[in-house]
C-alpha cells in the first residue's frame, strides 16, 4: 500500500481546523454507546444497486417522451431488461412551471404528451408511469432539494428551461416538499427519486445571473470547493426530511431515494443514513481522466455501503467520448469497475442508437452477477499504486471471490496476483473464470503475473480454499458493517482522488494567482477501512504488519450485521504506528446486542496490542468501539487486526 500518511494527513488537518465531523443521529448523549440497532438507512427498495436508464449523459435538456419510450423498449427488446436494468429515470428538464394558484408542478406536455390530460384538467405522468410498468420497468423523477434546479444555472440556453414568474420557475423542492413528493409517489405512480443540490449551492445573491435571469436568491448551505463554510448540519437537515417525508409517503417500502449533492458537505460520510446512493463526487464526464476522478471517489469507501446503501460515482458514460464504440477497451474497464464497486448501473446513451458491441457490454451477464451479488459487499482495494490497482469484492459463496486487476495509466503495466489478494490459501490452486470471455482462466498457485495493456483490465471471478479454516475476516464482509461513528476530529478534504485535466490547468493558474494549488471538495478523509488504515497504510500494531483488518480512528463506534449467524469474534487490537497521536491511549470494547461482552486496559502506540476472543453466540448486532481514554490533540489510529467473525 502506498505510504501517504504523514505529509497529506497533516495538511488536510490544518485544512479542516474547526471543521467538526456530522454524525448521524443517535439517542444517545454519547454517540460511542451502544445502541444495539442498525442505523444505517433501512427503507426503500435497493437490496442491490439499482440498474436501469437515465436521460441526462445522453440529452440533458433536451430529453423527451419518444426518446425516453425509445430507451424503454430498447431495455425490453434488447434483453437488458431480464438482466437487472428496470428503472427508466427523466432527469432535469420535464418541468413547464408551478402554478401559483395551488402550487402543483404543470409538466411540459409538448415534450411529453401523454401528460395532457386535456383542458382543464391537471398534467399528470401518470400514463407515461404506467406505460413503464406495464411493460415490466419501473420509473424515475428527478428534482432539488431547493427552490431551483441545475438546469436553471448551468442550461441557461435550453428552449426547455421552467417558464413564467419568478415564483412559477421555482420548481424545486424548497418549501413544497409534501406536496412534491406527494404528487411524484401516490398521484403520478413513480418508484424513483433522484434528489439534486443546485439550488442550496448556486442562487446567492452574488451571482450576477441571479439579477439576471430574475431569480430570488437563496444564500447557499453548499459552498463549492469551500468545506469550512459550508452548512453540512443543514444539507443534512433538508436531506433528512426528505427521507423521513418519502418513507410516510411510500408505505410499501417500494421506492429508492437517489442523494445528489456530489460528494460535498460530507456525503460520503452520512449518505448512508437518509438515502439508497449518494453521489461521491462530481458529474462525471466522457473523459478517461473523469473517470479515474470519480472512481477514486468511492473506492476508498467499501465500509460505508451495503445492501440498501450504496455509493454512487455517477451514471455510466458508456457511449461517448473515451468510451465510445472506437474505445471498448476502456468502456469495458469502465464497467467492471462499477461492477466491482457494487456502484449503481444506470446507462446515460441514447439506446435507440445504440450498437451491438455496446448493448454487449452493457449485458455481460457474469459481469452485472458480481455487481448484483447478494452479499452486498463492495470491492475492496488489495494494492494500489498510481499506475495499477487490485479489488476484491466478496461473494455470497464463501469460498469465490470477485476481482478486478485495473491498469489506470496510458502504457502497458505488469499487474501479480496473489493468494493471499484473495484470502486464499498460498499452496492450493486458485481457479479463475475470465467474466468478460465467460470461460476459463486457468488456474495459479501462490500468485500469477499478467500484462495488461493501457487502460485495461481483467475481471475474474476466483474460486479455491479460504486461508481461514473456520469464519471470515471482517474485511471481507463489508456490507455486513455500519460506520456509526468515524472517530473525526474534524472533516478533512480527501487529498487521494485522481485530478483531472481540467483540474490539473485550474491548479496551475489558481497556483499563480493565489500561490496554493486546487484543493479537493470530498470531505471524509481518515474515516475508517478495510485492510488498511483510514490514511491507506498498513495496519501495523508494534512493529507488526497484518495484511487483514480494520483500520479507524479512536472514539469511532462500527455496527456488525452479525444476524445470528456466528459465534466467536476475534481480533487482535492496538494502536497503530502510524498515529500521530502518540500519547494517546485506548480502550477497545467489544458489545453485542448492546451489552458489554469484552474490553481492554487503556493501550498506548508502545503497547503491546492485545487478543480479543469473544463469543457472540445468538448475537444479531455486534458493536466494536474504540474509546480514547487519554487525549492528543493529533489523530490516534487504531487497529482491529486479523478480525474474524466465525
Amino acid at each position: 500500500m502506498k505510504l501517504r500518511w504523514p505529509s497529506i494527513i497533516l495538511s488536510t488537518l490544518l485544512l479542516a481546523a474547526n471543521i467538526h465531523a456530522a454524525e448521524a443521529p443517535t439517542p444517545h448523549a454519547d454517540p460511542l454507546q451502544p445502541t444495539g440497532q442498525w442505523s444505517a438507512f433501512s427503507k426503500g427498495n435497493a437490496p442491490t444497486p439499482p440498474m436501469g436508464w437515465n436521460s441526462w449523459n445522453a440529452f440533458r435538456t433536451d430529453v423527451d417522451e419518444s426518446k425516453v419510450v425509445g430507451a424503454a423498449k430498447t431495455i425490453v427488446d434488447s434483453g437488458l431488461a431480464r438482466k437487472g436494468y428496470r428503472y427508466i429515470n427523466i432527469d432535469d428538464g420535464w418541468w413547464l412551471k408551478r402554478r401559483q394558484s395551488d402550487g402543483r408542478i404543470v409538466i411540459r406536455t409538448a415534450l411529453f404528451p401523454s401528460a395532457d390530460r386535456g383542458e382543464n384538467q391537471n398534467t399528470s405522468f401518470r400514463p407515461f408511469v404506467d406505460r413503464m410498468h406495464a411493460m415490466g420497468l419501473k420509473a424515475g423523477i428527478y428534482t432539488d432539494v431547493g427552490r431551483n434546479a441545475c438546469s436553471q444555472v448551468w442550461d441557461l440556453h435550453s428552449p426547455n428551461l421552467p417558464e413564467g414568474s419568478t415564483a412559477e420557475r421555482e420548481v424545486g423542492l424548497w418549501n413544497h416538499l409534501p406536496q412534491d413528493i406527494a404528487l411524484f409517489f401516490e398521484e403520478w405512480g413513480f418508484d424513483y427519486v433522484k434528489v439534486d443540490a443546485c439550488g442550496i449551492a448556486d442562487y446567492g445573491s452574488d451571482k450576477p445571473f441571479i439579477a439576471e435571469n430574475d431569480y430570488q436568491p437563496l444564500e447557499p448551505l453548499i459552498i463549492r470547493g469551500d468545506l469550512p463554510n459550508t452548512d453540512v448540519a443543514g444539507v443534512q437537515k433538508l436531506y433528512g426530511d426528505l427521507s423521513k417525508t418519502l418513507a410516510t409517503v411510500n408505505e410499501d417500502n417500494d421506492y429508492v431515494l437517489s442523494i445528489c449533492t456530489w460528494g460535498t458537505a460530507n456525503v460520503r460520510a452520512w449518505g448512508k443514513n437518509y438515502g439508497n446512493l449518494w453521489r461521491t463526487s462530481e458529474d462525471i464526464r466522457s473523459s478517461w481522466d473523469s473517470m479515474l476522478h470519480v472512481f477514486d471517489s468511492a473506492v476508498t469507501r467499501a465500509l460505508f455501503a451495503g445492501p440498501g446503501t450504496w455509493n454512487d460515482p455517477d451514471m455510466l458514460y458508456i457511449g461517448h467520448g473515451d468510451f465510445d464504440e472506437n474505445h471498448l477497451v476502456e468502456a469495458k474497464t469502465h464497467f467492471s469497475l462499477w461492477a466491482v464497486l457494487a456502484a449503481p448501473l444506470m446507462i446515460g446513451f441514447d439506446l435507440r442508437e445504440a450498437p451491438s458491441s455496446l448493448l454487449d457490454i452493457w449485458g455481460a451477464e457474469e459481469v452485472i452477477a458480481i455487481n448484483q451479488d447478494a452479499g452486498g459487499h463492495q470491492g475492496v482495494l488489495m494494492q494500489d499504486n498510481e499506475r495499477s490497482q487490485v479489488i476484491v469484492k466478496s461473494l455470497s459463496h464463501p469460498r469465490e471471490k470477485a476481482v478486478v486487476l485495473f491498469n489506470r495509466s496510458d502504457a502497458a503495466v505488469e499487474v501479480t496476483l496473489l493468494a493471499s489478494d484473495l484470502g486464499m490459501k498460498e499452496n492450493k490452486p486458485v481457479q479463475l473464470r475470465d467474466l468478460w470471455q465467460e470461460k476459463s482462466a486457468g488456474q495459479f498457485v501462490g500468485k500469477k503475473t499478467f500484462t495488461l495493456p493501457p487502460h485495461d483490465s481483467l475481471t475474474f471471478k476466483a474460486t479455491g480454499e479460504r486461508a481461514l479454516e473456520k469464519g471470515r475476516y471482517l474485511s471481507e464482509m463489508p456490507g455486513r458493517i455500519n460506520v456509526a461513528v468515524d472517530g473525526l476530529q474534524a472533516v478533512s478534504l480527501d487529498p487521494v482522488a485522481h485530478r483531472t485535466l481540467a483540474q490539473k490547468h485550474a491548479e496551475k493558474h489558481e497556483s499563480a494567482r493565489k500561490g496554493s494549488g486546487y484543493r479537493q471538495s470530498y470531505p471524509g478523509f481518515g474515516g475508517p477501512r478495510a485492510n488498511v488504515s483510514p490514511y491507506g497504510d498498513a495496519i501495523t500494531l508494534n512493529g507488526q504488519r497484518y495484511r487483514h483488518g480494520i483500520g479507524a480512528l479512536a472514539n469511532s463506534r462500527l455496527e456488525i450485521n452479525a444476524q445470528d449467524e456466528f459465534t466467536r469474534f476475534s481480533a487482535i487490537v492496538g494502536v497503530d504506528e502510524s498515529s500521530l497521536g502518540k500519547d494517546g491511549e485506548v480502550t477497545f470494547v467489544v458489545y453485542g446486542d448492546g451489552r458489554e461482552l469484552a474490553a481492554t486496559k487503556p493501550l498506548g502506540v508502545s503497547d503491546k496490542p492485545i487478543t480479543l476472543d469473544v463469543d457472540v453466540q445468538g448475537v444479531d448486532m455486534v458493536e466494536l468501539v474504540a474509546r480514547q481514554t487519554r487525549q492528543d490533540p493529533l489523530p490516534v489510529v487504531v487497529g482491529w487486526a486479523d478480525a474474524v467473525l466465525e
